[in-house]
């Protein structure tokens, strides 16, 4: 059964998400809608895109992926289709897409030109990128121009994100840095709060900080039975400096 994974930053309260899920059951009802995160960073589409890098291993090698994190929506941005290593991916391009094409081993991109006889100016998610996304997932072409996938990427954005890219309900910071970038030994600095690698929380007392590589490869900031936000002041955006194992350089 083919997939269409929704990527937003539109919360899970409200009447978006279920706008999304509508427009795909009405044009594809054999097509399988899943909810793979929706309280990305609200207006940031450069760390999102390091979370939705992240996440999208765990998906089938024939997903489509419906990514809408779009402060700009109605303004001159491109709407583009991205395939890479065979996934779909639907959505804006102001630099979501960057993380994705850099780390793809195969990719291919075009400029969508296909328009609804609808368009809400600020709601494309529902009326432009949820129809083709359903389109690619029943198999039909992209309804586009091809371009050259670098156009998706910024020059000027950095490899790895060296920031908090976002915070979870127990308030665990998770980082752009992905954790092979890592070697446990290295301290990292958040805060200006110095903390050692532990594997898991229960490697530390209740009440310590640590870090640690996440479920989805990536480093993440913790406190044992406690919230790292609160204890260190944490926010989407704090940067984060790593400090190399004593002895190297």
């Amino acid at each position: 059964m083919s997939i269409v994974a929704c990527f937003t930053d539109f919360g899970w309260n409200g009447p978006y998400v279920g706008q999304l899920h509508m427009v795909v059951a009405r044009r594809a009802p054999r097509v399988q809608v899943i909810d793979l995160m929706h309280d990305a960073p609200v207006f940031a589409p450069q760390p999102a895109g390091h979370l939705l890098a992240a996440l999208v291993p765990q998906l089938s090698s024939s997903a489509v992926v419906l990514a809408i994190v779009d402060p700009g929506v109605g303004s001159e941005r491109a709407a583009v289709a991205l395939r890479a290593d065979g996934r779909w991916y639907v959505g804006p391009d102001n630099g979501l897409f960057d993380p994705i094409v850099r780390r793809a081993s195969t990719t291919a991109a075009w400029q969508l030109t296909w328009r609804p006889p609808v368009l809400s100016p600020t709601f494309h998610g529902r009326d432009l990128f949820a129809p083709i996304a359903a389109d690619l997932a029943l198999g039909n072409p992209v309804p586009g121009d091809p371009i050259d996938p670098v156009v998706l990427t910024r020059p000027d954005a950095p490899e790895d994100l060296s920031e908090v890219i976002y915070i979870d309900a127990y308030g665990n910071a998770m980082t752009g840095v992905p954790g092979q970038a890592m070697s446990p030994g290295a301290k990292l600095v958040v805060a200006d709060h110095t903390l050692d690698h532990a594997k898991t929380f229960a490697d530390r007392p209740r009440g310590t900080g640590f870090w640690y590589v996440n479920s989805i490869g990536l480093v993440e900031v913790a406190v044992s039975h406690g919230s790292a936000a609160t204890s260190f002041g944490l926010a989407i955006g704090a940067p984060i400096a790593v400090l190399p194992p004593e002895g190297t350089t």
